[in-house]
């Protein structure tokens, strides 16, 4: 069952309002910061802020390349499959997840209930690193032929989860952070997937029984690696679960094992669903 925009963007203030508006859920969160700062983070070396070292994209100043390369790719795949209607609408998530999150992080507040530091008041939430893979993922399932469309799926997954968990281990976002960009991509898409004609939205795709067990799997390997910090386990098992729980998000969206009712699957009668 794929989730509706309308109830991803429920879910995106309910997480703004309880982790950001109210004391608890800043204590919760500044409580998740105390520590070396990003040193004792496994991912440390890979994350751009160790001296002189190269960032996993989409971390530190990748972030841009990163975006502008991804949306060469689905506009050259767009052009290689002659599937406009696909195109635009791919290219409409990534825009739609990168503006909105920069939107939000405008406009929503981050009022100082708890008394935290300097360093612990600017506003963070969303996310916009994790808001590049979870908009360039969701734009390449859309463009993608319908033998890849899983696959893309499971390496968008584990990119999601590593970038989400790294984000968190470095002290650069909040779990908050990384769910509320998410959930934005996820209502991005959804919303796209609605306007699409029948023909043009993803439908069901045949893909091994095995893979929904191996994606979820890899992304709960990425996301206990790059969530991991020396310092503190319950630090890292907690920015773990939250990358984790992005890419079941991203998963539910994308529902690789049915499709979105009445755009791309069958009647009831048996009309075979659309595989474009």
């Amino acid at each position: 069952m794929r989730v509706s925009a309308p109830l991803c963007l429920l879910a995106f203030l309910t997480v703004y309002l309880v982790a950001v508006c109210t004391p608890f859920g800043q204590r919760a969160e500044n409580a998740l910061l105390s520590g070396d700062g990003a040193d004792p983070a496994w991912i440390y070396d890979w994350s751009g802020a160790a001296y002189r070292s190269s960032a996993l994209p989409p971390l530190e100043h990748t972030a841009m390349p990163t975006l502008l390369v991804g949306i060469a790719v689905i506009a050259a795949v767009t052009l290689v499959r002659r599937r406009w209607r696909q195109g635009v609408a791919a290219i409409g998530v990534v825009i739609g997840t990168i503006g909105s999150t920069e939107l939000t992080r405008l406009l929503l507040p981050r009022p100082d209930l708890v008394a935290a530091g300097d360093s612990l008041t600017e506003a963070s939430f969303p996310s916009g690193h994790v808001a590049v893979p979870a908009g360039l993922v969701l734009g390449a399932v859309l463009v993608a032929s319908p033998r890849l469309r899983p696959y893309a799926t499971t390496v968008g997954i584990l990119w999601l989860a590593v970038t989400a968990g790294a984000v968190q281990a470095t002290y650069h976002h909040r779990p908050s952070d990384v769910l509320g960009s998410t959930l934005l991509a996820c209502a991005c898409y959804a919303l796209a997937t609605r306007l699409l004609r029948k023909a043009d939205a993803p439908g069901t795709a045949r893909h091994p029984r095995a893979l929904p067990a191996v994606a979820l799997a890899l992304a709960a390997a990425g996301a206990l690696v790059a969530g991991a910090r020396d310092d503190s386990v319950t630090q890292s098992l907690v920015f773990a679960a939250a990358a984790f729980l992005c890419a079941g998000l991203f998963w539910l969206a994308t529902a690789p094992g049915r499709a979105h009712p009445g755009l791309g699957a069958g009647s009831s009668r048996g009309t075979r669903p659309v595989r474009g």
